[in-house]
């Protein structure tokens, strides 16, 4: 019995379901682990001191916003801009969406919607915004009564103060963040053209085929380059890195003589082995 025509594309569909390899070592998980530890745990204490335990003072979606800053803060999605107003519009579209439609479920599938749409349009996605826009309408009398205060207090203050250990702790264990790239402007002091000028593929290759695939991608343009850069070295050292002269050096040397001066014209110069 011969097997669907379908069968290869829903294996391949099914292998979607099981996890990816995870390339970060031991020492990035130890960093992620740690850093979330001590920033959710300093947010707390002094949300809880400067608020008060009458109030809300510490939201859930902070602990999203954690695994970010701290298990991936390379990604654009971690970065301070998307953080910090990518939270706060989401707050604000909550709010908004809480008082202006009477239906709890209706109310908050249109703040997580709206509150995507935003940070799309103000290229500051960052996914726990979706949960900061949901807690607004489902989270409660406590967070309802306070209306657009809980945009202030707890998000704003929840996430400057996450967002500051994040820059203390990532800094202090060598982290660029800011993730921004390498400044290698001139690493050869020359006048020759960078090695990314000399590659297989520009800046303008990457940014247009980027632009066709049309999805989002959790990794900066500057950061695939360097990837691929580093791609191209890797396989030159696999491909070369071995070989000697005299691995690609013909023994079987074909040479010529000099022709006689009283040769005739049309005779062949002398070829020897």
């Amino acid at each position: 019995m011969t097997s669907s025509p379908q069968t290869p594309r829903t294996r391949h569909w099914l292998r979607g379901f099981l996890p990816a390899q995870l390339l970060a070592g031991r020492r990035e998980r130890l960093y992620g682990c740690v850093g979330a530890g001590i920033g959710l745990l300093l947010t707390e204490l002094i949300s809880r001191a400067a608020l008060g335990g009458s109030s809300p003072w510490f939201i859930a979606p902070m602990g999203a916003s954690a695994v970010l800053l701290f298990a991936v803060p390379s990604s654009p999605l971690a970065q301070p801009w998307s953080m910090l107003l990518g939270n706060l519009v989401s707050a604000v579209i909550g709010v908004a969406c809480a008082h202006t439609i009477a239906d709890p479920g209706l109310a908050a599938s249109m703040a997580g919607a709206l509150a995507i749409a935003a940070m799309f349009q103000l290229r500051c996605l960052h996914p726990p915004g979706g949960a900061v826009a949901i807690t607004a309408v489902l989270g409660g009398p406590a967070i309802q009564a306070m209306g657009f205060q809980f945009v202030l207090w707890p998000v704003l203050a929840n996430s400057l103060l996450l967002l500051g250990v994040a820059l203390l702790f990532n800094n202090a264990v060598q982290r660029r963040y800011p993730h921004l790239p390498a400044d290698n402007a001139n690493p050869h002091h020359t006048q020759d053209p960078l090695p990314s000028e000399r590659r297989a593929f520009n800046q303008q290759d990457l940014h247009q085929a980027l632009a066709d695939f049309g999805e989002v991608l959790d990794v900066s343009e500057d950061d695939l380059a360097a990837i691929f850069t580093a791609a191209e070295q890797q396989a030159q050292k696999r491909r070369f890195g071995a070989i000697r002269c005299a691995d690609i050096m013909s023994r079987d040397v074909v040479s010529i003589r000099p022709m006689p001066a009283c040769s005739k014209p049309g005779t062949s110069w002398p070829i020897t082995r």
